[in-house]
């Protein structure tokens, strides 16, 4: 039976330091690639683009955590799934946002996470071309660039800053109806939105279509930061699937027009 609450404890400090410094290192291998001329961008299978950067930096971070934590199970895009016998699951996604890195646009991001027997436990998103690293650990908080980082206090979704990563997946009177709520409309998505949403600098990131890799962190990041993260019917801290991440203020607004 799951421990309340109160009772899940928190993130080893050290591991949430490892989580950072790996993907800070994943991040700085990607930078090498990136806007590089002969860069070769290939199509998988789903028509999703990969890059040689993609699959490098998933390699050296399951080379990494590996040879660290050799029993704990690895969730990656590139390379499938690793088995495990600890009960930790670590999730890669190694570029999200490959599109943008491709383009030679710098809000890419890379993304860590750690869930174990409690859930969702170190949440890590680095934007490197940006500069801005958040890293949550359960019960530690979130910390962006090493301070600690809140959402914002908003509480108005007609004040409030929505992104996204594009209006492809969404369906017509939804952009309608976030357009007549006055909100700002604006496409900072993938990893990024949820940075910014974690930085008080957005207020929703709304997110469809998700698969675990790319969901894992925002599960610790949003809750540490102060936020919600919930799915379109708002089950809490979704796995994969259709994802809101607000600032909490403006969470049932922001379901409701979804719905």
């Amino acid at each position: 039976m799951p421990l309340p609450a109160s009772e899940v404890p928190a993130t080893d400090p050290g591991l949430l330091e490892l989580a950072a410094e790996l993907v800070s290192r994943a991040g700085e291998l990607t930078l090498g690639y990136f806007r590089s001329n002969d860069l070769f961008i290939d199509t998988k299978a789903d028509g999703s683009p990969v890059t040689a950067a993609d699959r490098a930096a998933e390699a050296f971070l399951r080379d990494e955590l590996t040879r660290r934590f050799p029993d704990d199970a690895v969730v990656g895009e590139e390379f499938g799934t690793t088995a495990g016998a600890s009960g930790r699951t670590w999730f890669i996604d190694p570029i999200d946002g490959t599109k943008a890195f491709a383009k030679g646009v710098p809000l890419f991001t890379n993304l860590l996470a750690m869930v174990d027997d409690h859930g969702p436990a170190i949440g890590a998103v680095n934007a490197p071309a940006a500069s801005e690293l958040i890293a949550a650990g359960r019960g530690l908080g979130a910390h962006h660039n090493g301070s600690r980082c809140h959402v914002s206090e908003i509480t108005d979704l007609a004040d409030a800053t929505v992104t996204t990563s594009g209006y492809d997946y969404w369906r017509n009177h939804h952009v309608a109806e976030l357009r007549a709520s006055g909100a700002r409309m604006v496409t900072w998505g993938d990893g990024y939105g949820y940075i910014l949403v974690a930085s008080g600098r957005a207020e929703a990131m709304i997110d469809p279509g998700l698969n675990p890799w790319d969901v894992a962190p925002m599960n610790v990041v949003i809750p540490e930061s102060g936020g919600t993260i919930t799915d379109f019917a708002g089950t809490d801290r979704p796995e994969k699937g259709d994802v809101v991440a607000t600032n909490g203020l403006v969470h049932e607004q922001v379901l409701a027009l979804l719905h």
